[in-house]
């Protein structure tokens, strides 16, 4: 066979949203010494390589006093398969009970490669034939979206409005969806800091979504990457500590606390599964039924260096990441700051840039007067050397066209004042 035809291929091959991010990095190659404000990476200020010899050193003292295994169960369990649930689920109940007020039992905990394959077990679980659909706030993750398009699980768009999903246009989308005969599953949800827009359900929101899921029996997947980066004020309780009907599956991931080099993510899946036989299971474990056919165990040296990071830092990420926390506060609001001083507060008196504000994570969104995609961010590229990200990855391919989204979390103050003023002069070349 000389060469194979795309059109044979599967459509997620060369769907949009699943080839963003490659487009991204593609065109950041071709102009290095453009400002990005396009990836969302943690802060990399504080990395030293020599906290990993450490780390693994830190678990392996762990195994041997703690665990009491002896030399050869050590040697087997750095460098052998490992465990399909994985072997750090113990620390990770315990730090989930120290910085989120989540009290799970530790076998409810699956270990997996980064909070993507979590997304893609439990949307592969879920849906069982076409008929399952599975909802989320737009915009939204461009990662769940493009789990979501590899599984072959149909999305369903919410309205979301500055403070989160609405829960009221939740309720009528699982109403209509079920009309036509759909099975409405699940619903995606970033309750803080939402990537791409920033927003933040309240407290009030947060329990009318937990009601709204018991009374239209569906679940929710709740993805917390940021909300240990706030700007002011105390951090609210996640949906999973507020849950009393075991509604939330728990996604998590060590990428932006710990280092994203790693790989390492969790879902916490304790909903009971009934089987026709009447015997039963937990949800989890059938998520390690997957998993076993997919990756069959999350690796062992990254479990043993993030198991060791959790043990230095008392099991406490909040701990462990307040110096990054400290620079995403500063680098919010040098962005924003900038962006009123280049644009007027409030866009100006013509309002032709506007932005949204806040309270906290990686990220703030910027519509601007003219068509930003792809095209636009290679000539934003290549004339004015500022990368970007455009808003249509974020609502699957359609919306957010006169939008881009900004992320500060690697930039110094000096990058985010060079960047903007590329960006202004973008504006003002385009207006």
């Amino acid at each position: 066979m000389e060469r194979i035809d795309a059109s044979e291929l599967h459509d997620s091959v060369t769907d949009p949203v699943l080839t963003s991010m490659t487009l991204l990095n593609e065109i950041a190659g071709r102009y290095p010494d453009a400002v990005s404000f396009a990836a969302g990476r943690p802060y990399e200020g504080y990395y030293d390589t020599h906290d990993l010899s450490r780390y693994l050193g830190t678990f392996e003292n762990h195994l041997r006093e703690d665990l009491r295994l002896g030399t050869e169960e050590i040697t087997r369990t750095f460098f052998q398969y490992g465990r399909t649930k994985g072997f750090i689920h113990e620390l990770i109940a315990r730090h989930l009970e120290i910085d989120e007020g989540i009290t799970t039992d530790a076998e409810s905990v699956l270990v997996t490669t980064g909070c993507q394959e979590a997304m893609v077990l439990v949307m592969r679980a879920l849906c069982k034939d076409s008929r399952d659909v599975i909802l989320t706030s737009l915009p939204s993750y461009v990662g769940f979206l493009g789990a979501a398009r590899l599984v072959g699980m149909p999305v369903i768009g919410v309205r979301e409005g500055t403070t989160g999903i609405d829960v009221e246009d939740l309720v009528r989308r699982i109403r209509t969806a079920r009309a036509q005969g759909l099975r409405p599953r699940a619903c995606y949800v970033v309750p803080d800091f939402a990537n791409p827009s920033g927003a933040t359900l309240t407290s009030a929101d947060r329990k009318r979504l937990l009601e709204a899921a018991s009374q239209e029996d569906i679940l929710l997947l709740e993805d917390n990457p940021y909300s240990m980066f706030r700007l002011t004020g105390p951090r609210l309780p996640t949906l999973k500590a507020l849950d009393r009907d075991n509604r939330v599956v728990y996604l998590g991931s060590f990428a932006k606390t710990a280092f994203a080099g790693a790989r390492l993510g969790y879902v916490v899946a304790d909903q009971p599964v009934v089987h026709g036989t009447g015997s039963s299971s937990r949800l989890v474990d059938e998520l390690a039924k997957l998993k076993s056919m997919l990756t069959l165990n999350t690796s062992t040296v990254a479990q043993a260096a993030i198991g060791g990071f959790l043990l230095e830092n008392g099991c406490s990420t909040e701990k462990a990441s307040a110096r990054e926390a400290a620079v995403y506060r500063a680098n919010l609001g040098h962005v924003l700051n900038g962006l009123a001083e280049r644009f007027g507060e409030g866009g100006g008196p013509d309002g032709r840039v506007t932005w949204n504000t806040p309270d906290g994570g990686m990220f703030t969104v910027v519509t601007v007067p003219f068509r930003a995609d792809e095209v636009m961010l290679e000539y934003s590229a290549s004339r004015f050397g500022v990368l970007w990200t455009p808003m249509r990855y974020f609502y699957g391919g359609d919306g957010g066209l006169q939008q881009l989204r900004l992320s500060y979390s690697v930039l110094s103050r000096d990058q985010i004042e060079t960047g903007l003023d590329r960006l202004a002069a973008l504006v003002e070349d385009r207006g």
